[in-house]
């Protein structure tokens, strides 16, 4: 697995993809720091962690397009499937190496907590919870994405696929309110991930949310080691 993971990590610094995506979370969320935080006199980085909330919906189709349509594209894709690895070691290498570079992108907020720490006292239990809910939203998106990614040999289909599958997600918190069956509204709202994920920003880290967060990632990891399978006998 580390060996896929490496691989992963160089084809992404090898193309645009690795740099762009860290490139603009760190404009935009630096931006969002300058005339968010420091020109308003505060040490609240809320408006930091919220924008980078939607900017993850909008960049990690573009960090998991490539995970699995690359090996199709470029006929690859055999050689990696008959090598002496788990197709589960596949997948949780592809993931983790999205998952790296993901991690390198909003770790920046921790830069940005700890230089303003020097300035003002910070709220730790809230910079946490918003950085683990980061993390674990980052997380689910990435698996999903690359779940997406293992049914086409199409990068931008597979981009465009995840971001409607993540915008989706967004806007199912909205759908219990439209919905009159109370029972049918309540089971709606048990699966928004952001219902999920607005607790862990407080800092509440209750294990339901945890556990959530990490269902999504299994089972969406076990879908597309699934599709691997099929595509290994067919």
């Amino acid at each position: 697995m580390k060996a896929i993971i490496g691989r992963e990590l160089s084809a992404y610094f090898n193309s645009p993809i690795g740099y762009v995506y860290l490139g603009v979370v760190y404009l935009l969320s630096g931006y969002f720091l300058l005339f968010g935080v420091l020109l308003a006199n505060s040490s609240v980085l809320t408006p930091v962690f919220q924008v980078l909330m939607t900017i993850i919906m909008f960049l990690t189709p573009i960090l998991t397009m490539r995970l699995m349509t690359e090996d199709k594209r470029h006929k690859t894709d055999q050689a990696l499937l008959t090598a002496p690895i788990t197709l589960g070691g596949i997948v949780a290498g592809k993931f983790f190496a999205a998952a790296l570079v993901y991690i390198a992108g909003i770790s920046v907020t921790l830069v940005y907590a700890l230089a303003l720490s020097f300035l003002a006292r910070m709220n730790w239990t809230v910079i946490w919870g918003n950085y683990i809910g980061l993390l674990l939203l980052g997380f689910a998106f990435i698996a999903i994405g690359q779940f997406i990614s293992s049914l086409t040999e199409n990068q931008a289909i597979a981009a465009i696929g995840s971001f409607v599958v993540m915008l989706a997600i967004f806007l199912l918190d909205s759908v219990p309110q439209i919905i009159p069956n109370q029972k049918i509204a309540a089971f709606m709202s048990s699966l928004s991930l952001i219902r999920r994920y607005t607790p862990i920003t407080s800092g509440l880290l209750g294990p339901a949310n945890l556990f959530y967060f990490v269902s999504v990632c299994a089972v969406f990891l076990f879908l597309t080691t699934r599709v691997l399978e099929k595509r290994r006998w067919s």
